[in-house]
């Protein structure tokens, strides 16, 4: 236990930590700054994480890319406690769900089951963005990298946002990808999903998410207000949907019908347990892991299910 357990002292200096200076440089030629707020993006078969800022356009523009050094489960959302699951989906998380005080160094928490999905049934609690390698529903990005990605977050709360968008996906929403995966019982939800991720790709700005007709519903007014019931059927429609996104999601379409009826041998990767960025399998199986433990915590939390880590010779984008 004395592993996980921080003083008073090492809590405050792990979590009031100044943002890395290159970060803030790359900022300032982004025309960001530190107080501006923040978008998080989650990529599964990538094992990414993203973060946006706002920039002084008011648009969201790509500040840094993370890559993740486990994630659990298997491609598609977390539905039940003890699934090993990694969510997938779109979540909100406020001041109060950063944890300074985390056994993996520091973590915040998706604030899975949101609303639609507790209206499913879904159970789990304490599924969190944390530091070291191990992973049981989570997403683990290293000590180094959670101190960094939280020192993002913590000044764009302390620049006024209240609360700041997660959005968990499979894989990169992609026509090839979805091509891939087009067989996968999950293959509707992520069709749902994808209205969302077109929706920040082409507004570039965080979309207003609804819940209605057992799906989440994107930039949406209704008759009424926001839906109540996550699993009734949608009220009617004050607004039309945005021209662009409808343009977009139409293309992605048929370049998605286009790879399937060309015959292209697109074979979608299925994973024993979770995945591992490139560069930490590459540590795993040249030194170990015991050795990648050290590399990424500073209390050497083991490597979970290193040899699941290993057993797929998946490399992103095949």
């Amino acid at each position: 236990m004395s592993g996980c357990v921080s003083t008073v002292l090492d809590v405050a200096d792990k979590a009031n930590q100044p943002i890395n200076a290159s970060l803030v440089s790359d900022m300032s030629r982004r025309k960001m700054t530190p107080a501006d707020p923040i978008l998080v993006r989650i990529f599964k078969d990538e094992s990414e994480l993203e973060i946006w800022k706002r920039d002084r356009t008011g648009r969201y523009a790509l500040l840094k890319t993370f890559p993740m050094c486990r994630w659990s489960g298997k491609l598609g959302p977390k539905t039940r406690n003890g699934d090993r699951q990694a969510p997938e989906g779109f979540y909100t998380v406020s001041a109060g769900m950063l944890n300074p005080n985390s056994q993996y160094y520091l973590s915040f928490n998706l604030g899975y089951p949101n609303k639609l999905e507790n209206a499913l049934g879904y159970s789990g609690e304490a599924l969190m963005v944390h530091g070291a390698c191990s992973s049981s529903g989570c997403f683990a990005l290293t000590d180094a990298g959670v101190a960094e990605i939280y020192t993002v977050i913590r000044e764009a709360i302390r620049g006024g946002q209240t609360a700041f968008q997660v959005q968990a996906f499979p894989f990169r929403m992609t026509p090839e990808n979805m091509a891939k995966n087009r067989n996968d019982p999950n293959y509707s939800f992520w069709t749902n999903l994808k209205q969302g991720y077109d929706n920040f790709e082409v507004t570039g700005r965080p979309p207003k998410v609804s819940y209605c007709g057992r799906r989440y519903v994107f930039d949406a007014e209704f008759e009424g207000g926001d839906p109540r019931d996550p699993l009734a059927s949608c009220p009617p429609l004050l607004n039309s949907e945005n021209g662009a996104v409808a343009a977009r999601d139409d293309a992605d379409a048929r370049k998605t019908e286009a790879l399937l009826a060309s015959g292209t041998a697109l074979e979608a990767h299925a994973y024993s347990d979770g995945g591992m960025h490139p560069s930490f399998r590459k540590l795993l199986q040249s030194r170990g892991a015991a050795a990648l433990a050290k590399k990424t915590s500073l209390d050497d939390v083991p490597i979970s299910r290193p040899e699941a880590a290993l057993a797929d010779p998946h490399r992103p984008g095949e």
